[in-house]
């Protein structure tokens, strides 16, 4: 081992102390074990002081040239997940994972900078790469009821992602905080989910709010579950586990696939919830509290893409002229 992964170690230990997310900080070590191999071989660097701005140019236009899980940070993890067999192996790294990495990179030597472990920025002047805004993405009332139709509502776990579906559609909750709540965490007399923080991608505690037909589907899936599987956990596992993010979006493709929609994926189900929030005269303060966005910068961005008719309907509703009481 150099210097370098010393410098990963250090900064890894740093995010461990702040109590960011797993997924984080995941995000944070494969990034920078990627870039400390890569220096080390093509740069004969050892020390995260010894990288300069034109390594990172470089490394930049390296990822833009090599194909997707061609190369790894820990070759043991070729043996475990043979990323050969994977269907998107060698394809073309998108611009916004790109983009990831950046943002990770600048993180890493902006902290080293700060605390003085550098003596030169070598990120100061690194922008990320401008690309297309991506199309948020709907689902639409009709194909929500085709998706509805698709679950085998006698097979407990069919039935728990059918609950599931039905309560990010009605909450705008993420996937991962959804499938995290406990039984303790839903207040059915307020109609009430607390999301703690340490299951929220902010880690700050946040309430999210559901319907009384929700109610209704919630409660009866609880007295379901709770006969057959003993678990804290509103959507468990089969052995009573917390069921993970992954087999969810895994799940949710091949129900969506059973009724043609096999581009399904969850975040559609809280885009929806954004977008009918809006469509129904919502603030975008409140969304943007409820969706446990940091700003209500990244709720706007994020929600542009309602489509011509859309903004034709909702201009109606709220048109000056229409609404203008007459004297």
């Amino acid at each position: 081992m150099e210097q370098i992964d010393y410098d990963v170690d250090e900064f890894i230990d740093y995010c461990t102390s702040k109590n960011l997310s797993t997924k984080t900080i995941r995000s944070y070590e494969q990034t920078l074990r990627l870039l400390a191999q890569y220096l080390k071989d093509n740069y004969k660097v050892k020390s995260a002081g010894d990288t300069k701005e034109l390594h990172i140019r470089e490394y930049i236009k390296y990822l833009q040239e090599r194909g997707k899980y061609t190369v790894v940070s820990n070759q043991n993890s070729k043996i475990i997940n043979f990323p050969e067999n994977r269907e998107d192996y060698g394809k073309k790294i998108s611009t916004t994972t790109i983009n990831n990495y950046i943002r990770n990179i600048k993180v890493f030597y902006n902290y080293l900078y700060e605390n003085r472990y550098i003596m030169t920025n070598p990120v100061a002047r690194i922008k990320e790469i401008k690309c297309a805004r991506k199309v948020v993405g709907f689902i639409g009332d009709e194909n929500f009821n085709r998706l509805l139709k698709a679950f085998d509502l006698s097979k407990f776990h069919e039935y728990r992602d059918y609950v599931v579906a039905q309560l990010i559609f009605d909450t705008g909750m993420r996937l991962g905080e959804t499938l995290a709540i406990e039984e303790t965490d839903i207040d059915f007399i307020r109609r009430t989910i607390l999301l703690r923080a340490e299951i929220t991608k902010g880690k700050k505690d946040r309430y999210v709010f559901f319907s009384e037909e929700m109610s209704k589907v919630l409660r009866r899936w609880i007295h379901y579950k709770d006969r057959y599987r003993q678990s804290p956990y509103v959507f468990c596992t089969n052995k009573g586990k917390a069921l993970k993010v992954n087999n969810y979006e895994t799940n949710l493709k091949k129900y969506g696939g059973r009724v043609g929609l096999s581009d399904i994926h969850p975040h559609m189900l809280r885009n929806n919830f954004a977008k009918r929030f809006l469509m129904q005269g919502g603030d975008i303060y409140t969304l943007s509290r409820i969706l446990g966005h940091s700003s209500v910068k990244v709720t706007e961005e994020a929600y542009l893409d309602l489509d011509e008719n859309d903004l034709r309907i909702n201009y109606q509703r709220y048109s000056p002229l229409a609404n203008l009481k007459r004297g």
